[in-house]
């Protein structure tokens, strides 16, 4: 029998030499953070590779493919047509909850594969242990079947995600989305990183003021130490973006995090990390002010950033608190 992995879990490099399938092919899209990439984009991804198409843009270029392995320039889809077995492995964080719904929604139009397709959600404990020795054996998790319940669950809520306004996100709550178990709590995590209607910031934003109120300093801790941050959404080139927001604008709600990140490229992450890394924080009045809820942020700073397919900014501030907020 010949097995194949599709997996969005970062991973990916520790499963290839697993020997637990003859290709594992990751996926390293993070809609969870930035525009979302076009239609276009995503559907060249999947498309017979052409040279029009740039470094990472093709879902072969993230492969550790075997000495003489064929089939690299093919599309996804006739890729996948010999195998046997096609195991689609996802965890349960956000970032791979969209991977997997964005997945399912490319793949039902593809009956031929339905038939071969299983799902293992991993567990998020073993997803956050990069060093993971999958040589050991396969995780104990069961194969799940994937059907028409789950494809229809899973391109609901893709479109959902896409949509230009979060409203159609907030109706999939009220709807059954058990044929994909991990997929309500996730869109739960993703919501909550809306704007609050009373601080106009997300959840994150608002565990990083209250850290510092508690006297974490730097940025290691409020970066990594993610059992007590207790938000999972974003990975830490995000967060770092998160913080600046906070501390780099017209009233920052945070002091300490160096000034020069406003001459430092954006692309130059290194440089950025160790300003990061230097950098000792703390709360600044209105900082005080806001995790005290007598301040709103957005009054007093620009917000520029994407959720989904949904571009938030001063004008159109979209809330979630114990409802939606439309701007």
């Amino acid at each position: 029998m010949k097995r194949l992995i599709l997996t969005g879990w970062g991973g990916g490099s520790e499963l290839a030499r697993s020997g637990l399938a003859e290709i594992i092919i990751p996926f390293h899209f993070k809609f969870e953070w930035g525009p979302l990439p076009s239609a276009e984009k995503l559907s060249a991804y999947f498309a017979a590779y052409t040279t029009n198409l740039g470094p990472a843009d093709h879902w072969s270029d993230w492969v550790r493919w075997p000495r003489g392995a064929k089939g690299r320039r093919l599309s996804l889809v006739e890729f996948c047509e010999p195998y046997d077995e096609i195991e689609l492995w996802f965890g349960a964080t956000a970032r791979d909850q969209l991977q997997l719904v964005w997945l399912l929604d490319q793949l039902s139009g593809c009956p031929g594969l339905v038939q071969k397709l299983g799902l293992r959600l991993l567990d998020s404990d073993l997803m956050f242990y990069p060093d993971y020795d999958f040589t050991r054996g396969e995780p104990h998790i069961p194969v799940l079947d994937v059907a028409a319940e789950e494809f229809e669950t899973a391109k609901l809520a893709w479109s959902a995600y896409c949509a230009p306004t979060p409203e159609a996100c907030i109706d999939l709550l009220h709807r059954d989305l058990s044929a994909l178990l991990m997929l309500r709590p996730a869109l739960l995590e993703l919501l909550a990183e809306l704007p609050s209607p009373l601080t106009g910031l997300g959840a994150t934003e608002m565990r990083f003021l209250e850290m510092l109120a508690c006297g974490y300093v730097n940025t290691n801790a409020l970066f990594h130490l993610r059992s007590l941050r207790r938000t999972f959404v974003f990975g830490e080139f995000d967060l770092g973006s998160l913080l600046e927001g906070l501390a780099l604008g017209p009233k920052p709600a945070v002091a300490g995090l160096g000034d020069e990140l406003r001459t430092i490229d954006s692309k130059n992450l290194r440089a950025r990390h160790e300003v990061h890394l230097r950098s000792r924080l703390s709360l600044t009045k209105f900082g005080k002010a806001i995790l005290a809820h007598q301040e709103d942020f957005s009054r007093h700073n620009p917000i520029d950033r994407w959720w989904g397919g949904t571009h938030l900014t001063n004008d159109r501030l979209w809330r979630y608190g114990a409802a939606l907020t439309k701007p």
